[in-house]
């Protein structure tokens, strides 16, 4: 998966109605760029630079996985689309929105068309106080000093006043804190590590990812399925046991919830399309007698994914294992899945057919789910 970066994005505008041209232009960031962690007060500024209006401005924290590049194209789309027209001629003029870019971790970039740290951040006021307010503590990567002593040394004299008023985040819009635990399941291929990892990073959650790669089994188990299915199912059966025993045991005080990429009925369900009739017996005894306190999750997030674009997915991930998987297993695992699922009274589940769509690389794709599990 793409890495995030951190970005601190500064805010203004002194057209029209500016505490709405702020927050359209926060929601415009949340839905093309990426996720918003912290926004800070707003404060009103004298223009700088030039005579006009006073000036709304605030900060706010951005959590993309998008190049800095990429980022700054998206806002100045987002700058254009609320009516901004950038005049070529210098100086300073009124604007319906202004968006920059800051900081960007300890990163510096010097490019034609981006410049970070922003040159000027540290003269102006009106972008350290509210920045002070969300990250006092990160450093100029250049000049070595946090953001509150750059507050301390600006020369700029310009009274800011705080509004009472502040900008909705649009991640709160999802209420994720009515749950403990979150398990997202789906074939083999479907995107259950991927969207698990998203709404952890996204929303503070522990994270509990199925290991698999190190099963000595699982090569062998694709290469002769009759042979290594039951050695195969046992083990995992042994792995996920304690894995997930420990994993929901351990609190996390500085986390919302937990959220896991499996939950452990899939034991069940994989052993009955890969074992034999008196192995899956036996099998189902062992799993019950080891299951029945396991806790369950409060949503239960099943990813439906047609066979054609799982075959795509597999072969895009490269596991060199799994590149002759064939259809009538994967089909065999959607139905076993299906099946189990009509069945639970005691589960809270949701399907979502994710079968044309791409919430790995596409943030509207990515925020559509979110909407499906509420």
């Amino acid at each position: 998966m793409t890495t995030s970066k951190t970005f601190y994005i500064a805010l203004g505008s002194n057209k029209g109605n500016k505490f709405k041209n702020l927050q359209l232009a926060v929601d415009a960031i949340y839905q093309h760029i990426g996720s918003i962690k912290l926004i800070s007060k707003v404060y009103k500024s004298p223009a700088f630079g030039f005579e006009g209006d006073d000036f709304l401005n605030c900060c706010l924290v951005l959590e993309s996985d998008f190049k800095p590049q990429n980022v700054l194209d998206r806002l100045l789309e987002i700058e254009t689309n609320l009516g901004r027209t950038r005049n070529k001629k210098e100086g300073y003029e009124a604007r319906t929105i202004d968006l920059d870019i800051a900081l960007v971790e300890d990163d510096i970039i010097s490019t034609k068309t981006l410049q970070v740290p922003h040159p000027e951040m540290q003269k102006r006021r009106f972008v350290l106080l509210p920045l002070n307010d969300i990250a006092s503590k990160v450093i100029h990567p250049k000049l070595e000093k946090e953001i509150s002593v750059l507050l301390e040394e600006c020369e700029d004299e310009s009274v800011l006043e705080p509004s009472n008023i502040w900008l909705k985040n649009p991640s709160r819009q999802y209420n994720f804190s009515k749950y403990n635990y979150i398990a997202v399941e789906g074939n083999i291929g479907a995107g259950k590590t991927s969207l698990a990892t998203k709404i952890a990073q996204d929303f503070n959650a522990k994270l509990i990812l199925e290991r698999f790669a190190d099963n000595p089994f699982l090569p062998k188990f694709y290469e002769d399925a009759n042979r290594y299915a039951f050695p195969l199912e046992m083990s995992f059966l042994a792995d996920r046991y304690q894995q997930i025993s420990d994993d929901l045991s351990q609190l996390d005080l500085f986390k919302h919830f937990i959220v896991s990429d499996y939950y452990v009925i899939k034991s069940l369900i994989f052993s009955k399309i890969t074992l034999k009739g008196d192995e899956f017996t036996l099998y189902r005894k062992l799993f019950n007698l080891m299951y029945k306190d396991i806790k369950k999750p409060e949503l239960y997030v099943y990813l439906y994914q047609n066979t054609e674009r799982l075959q795509e997915n597999i072969k895009q991930r490269g596991r060199e294992y799994e590149q002759n998987i064939e259809n009538d297993y994967l089909e065999h695992i959607n139905s076993g899945y299906l099946e189990f699922l009509k069945t639970q009274t005691d589960l809270n589940v949701k399907i979502i057919d994710v079968a044309d769509k791409d919430f790995v690389n596409q943030r509207e794709d990515y925020l559509w789910v979110l909407k499906q599990l509420f």
